[in-house]
């Protein structure tokens, strides 16, 4: 297995600002392949296989193109939910919730060789997360969304400035987020945007990344 500890550090805030998650539902036809490559073509710097439906044979086979992509363009690949999944697949990365296995455990499977990632259900989550194993966490929704029937209510760029100001490994907002209000989660302490609906079901997904990309370095060039 490989060590991936090129994505860590300062890398792997800067690998967060701009990240997209796959979904099938949402990509109006088209396959995973097509997707990420527009997307990493328009800027991505992260890419999540997120995979809800389907066999997990269908999974590895996507997965396996999916990383190769990312590798190619030195893009970090994270697998969503699972951490047998993000091994088989050799991810940078495996980002898991409150009802996946849990972060000590993850730890214990994956030791330092795959990044993980957290989404905290509450801030007291977020608050013992890193102390647990967790490397970044995703926070939100921070605005409302559809994508996730089970995201819970918005909790607005206030919470990721509290969790932000918190701890000290990188947080990325997720929730409803676009070019038009992407500024506002950065300069409330993000290093980036993970974001789904607004990339993957656009007419355009690398020029909706493009935007996306632009949105976020505009923002972190001016803080207020």
């Amino acid at each position: 297995m490989a060590a991936h500890s090129a994505f860590k550090g300062d890398r792997l805030r800067e690998s967060l600002a701009v990240y997209v998650l796959t979904d099938r539902g949402l990509a109006r036809g088209r396959a995973e392949q097509e997707v990420v490559r527009a997307a990493i073509d328009g800027g991505a710097t992260a890419i999540q296989l997120r995979w809800k439906t389907g066999s997990l044979r269908d999974a590895v086979s996507v997965g396996r193109d999916l990383r190769e992509m990312c590798r190619v363009a030195d893009v970090m690949f994270v697998v969503n939910d699972r951490v047998d999944l993000a091994l088989a697949l050799d991810a940078d990365a495996v980002h898991l919730g409150d009802e996946d296995l849990p972060i000590r455990e993850a730890r214990q499977i994956v030791g330092e060789s795959i990044i993980i990632g957290y989404s905290p259900a509450t801030l007291v989550d977020a608050l013992q997360a890193p102390r647990l194993g967790a490397d970044y966490l995703g926070v939100g929704p921070v605005y409302g969304t559809s994508t996730k029937s089970d995201a819970g209510e918005a909790v607005g760029v206030r919470r990721i400035e509290e969790v932000c100001a918190a701890i000290s490994i990188p947080v990325v907002g997720i929730g409803g987020i676009n070019a038009d209000n992407a500024a506002d989660v950065i300069r409330n302490g993000a290093a980036g945007v993970a974001v789904i609906s607004s990339v993957v079901a656009a007419d355009d997904v690398r020029a909706a990344t493009m935007r996306l990309k632009h949105a976020v370095e505009a923002a972190r060039k001016r803080p207020e």
